[in-house]
């Protein structure tokens, strides 16, 4: 889909009052089906009701109810309580209710918030009606006219401004296309739509695109790519079709920050552009993410700068526009699950490579667009049934939870406080995921010592789905379990250095530490001693005490 926008120019005030008027009833029509939809009402009964209501034709009011539904729909996507939608800008809305602003710049301000509230008008386009019914092209003069229907049969002709710049140019394409309609009487749909602004009228018009044939394919390769918060980039993994490495590059995003957005929307273009070059020189199909949102944080969480980072830069639109370009320029284009690309990513193919947990994430994302799937390692399913290790992971986990805790009643600041409680909230989170694994694992260890196993036929699944035997090896669930107890205990520090996974994969260094976990028998409490882990420095953990000595690692009070 293309849009392209130009400005209408009416042969004098009335004409431009009346239009004003009209987009004015349909911004209300629209609201109003908004409000019906939510509560349950349906479609058909809207349309002629809308029409006597707000005095407008039935096709100007199934096409409020169109846009009113694709609202909905959107919200939903985007994972936000339609309910709380406001229409005309929430942004000028909070400003306005601030009441910060006199005079000429507060009416300034509410004059921006009505224009945006109150100056819409759509009519989607009908092949059969001459390409519009309600909003349609006309040449007259040797001039182009925007032909707009204001109810029974009366009609209001706005003269098309628009300039054309460059040779390539869409517009060019699109009045070409208006013409040979006119001779060949073969018309194409096309929707319009009004929107105002500084009190000028600016015409929005969406046609179909022609898509060409594919040629660059998954056959030669692919390009997975990745964007990365901090720090704020792309990461590129060029993998050849049969998943292996070959080379990897970073294009830094942090010129997309404290811009325009009109500048940031061109800048965007840019990089999407870069990017097709690069997979038209490489001959390689692109692989990305497929999300319908980026998390933005909620206000006060404590998290402001990332918040206001996120706010400035939409993740989802630089993809659309490398989406677009792909399908433009014949490159296969490849929307993969973004489940645990970044923690497999850090956990297998960074320590294996050496390469950096953005880049590796990427070259995930490459794998699963040539349609590989990713295997644990051999040490990490030998890690994923070491409860002592697991236990350890664990006990470390709740003496951090009671450290905050204890900082949690000592901090008096409201944010730094919410920051805390959504720490706390995910330590909480990870504790009960090593909780339940741990569970699982004994429950399972101690079926086969007394002798109870059952056939795989029989076997009873697991919260997540799994069958018991065997265990978690081969799941999403067992990377989040690794990812948890890897992060607590290898690389706290060094977040980004993963390098000493890469001992883990080859030579199972954390036997090492589980085996000092080991409880002296007779003993009966046991004070874990500092000690280094995989180049982490270990502090000093609380007391376990075990009431007997064949008891397994378990932690009381």
């Amino acid at each position: 889909m293309i849009t392209l926008q130009c400005l209408l120019e009416f042969q004098n005030t009335q004409d431009k009052k009346a239009v004003l008027d009209l987009m004015r009833r349909f911004s209300s029509a629209m609201r109003y089906a908004y409000q019906r939809l939510l509560e349950g009402k349906k479609r058909k009964d809207l349309k002629k009701y809308l029409s006597k209501l707000f005095n407008i034709n039935t096709r100007y009011s199934d096409d409020a109810i169109f846009l009113a539904q694709s609202t909905i729909t959107s919200c939903k996507e985007r994972h936000q309580n339609p309910k709380k939608l406001i229409f005309g800008s929430r942004k000028l809305f909070e400003q306005l209710k601030r009441n910060h602003l006199t005079g000429k710049r507060r009416k300034k301000l509410k004059a921006r918030w009505k224009e945006s509230r109150q100056g819409n008008l759509y009519s989607r386009g009908d092949k059969s009606k001459q390409g519009n019914l309600n909003l349609r092209f006309q040449r007259i003069n040797n001039e182009l006219y925007l032909r707009i229907n204001t109810g029974d049969r009366q009609y209001i002709y706005a003269r098309v401004i628009r300039s054309v710049k460059r040779e390539k140019d869409k517009w060019i394409d699109f009045v070409f296309m208006l013409e040979n309609a006119y001779q060949t009487d073969e018309w194409f749909a096309y929707s319009v739509r009004l929107k105002t602004k500084n009190s000028k009228i600016y015409a929005f018009i969406s046609i179909e695109e022609k898509i060409p044939p594919i040629t660059i394919k998954r056959d030669n390769g692919i390009i997975g790519i990745d964007v990365n918060a901090y720090p704020f980039h792309l990461a590129l993994s060029f993998t050849s079709k049969d998943g292996n490495l070959e080379k990897y590059q970073s294009i830094s995003l942090n010129e997309l920050l404290d811009v325009s957005s009109e500048k940031r929307q061109y800048l965007e273009w840019q990089i999407a552009h870069k990017i097709i070059k690069i997979a038209k020189k490489e001959n390689k199909a692109i692989a990305i993410e497929n999300l319908n949102k980026l998390p933005k944080g909620k206000r006060g969480d404590g998290f402001a700068k990332l918040r206001i980072r996120l706010q400035k830069w939409s993740y989802k639109r630089l993809l659309d526009k490398i989406e677009i370009l792909a399908k433009r320029n014949g490159i296969e284009i490849r929307k993969v699950n973004p489940a645990y690309t970044s923690a497999i990513g850090k956990l297998k193919y960074s320590p294996q490579y050496n390469i950096d947990k953005d880049i590796a994430g990427a070259y995930v994302i490459a794998r699963r667009g040539l349609g590989f799937k990713e295997k644990l390692p051999k040490n990490y399913k030998e890690l994923l049934n070491d409860t002592d290790f697991l236990s350890y992971t664990i006990a470390k986990i709740e003496d951090n939870i009671k450290k905050l805790k204890q900082k949690l009643k000592e901090e008096k600041n409201e944010y730094k406080r919410n920051k805390l409680k959504s720490t706390l909230a995910k330590l909480r989170k990870n504790l009960k995921i090593l909780q339940q694994h741990v569970s699982l694992l004994t429950s399972h260890v101690s079926r086969l010592e007394s002798g109870k196993s059952e056939s795989s036929s029989q076997q009873p699944v697991n919260q997540w789905k799994e069958q018991v035997r065997g265990l978690l090896t081969g799941r999403h669930k067992s990377w989040q379990v690794l990812s948890i107890a890897l992060a607590f205990c290898c690389f706290e520090r060094s977040y980004r250095d993963l390098s000493p996974l890469k001992r883990v994969i080859v030579s199972k260094d954390w036997t090492v530490v589980a085996n000092r976990l080991a409880p002296v028998l007779g003993t009966g409490t046991m004070t874990l001693p500092k000690y280094r882990l995989l180049g982490s420095e270990v502090s000093e953990m609380a007391e376990y005490k075990y009431p007997n000595p064949s008891c397994s690692f378990i932690q009381f009070g």
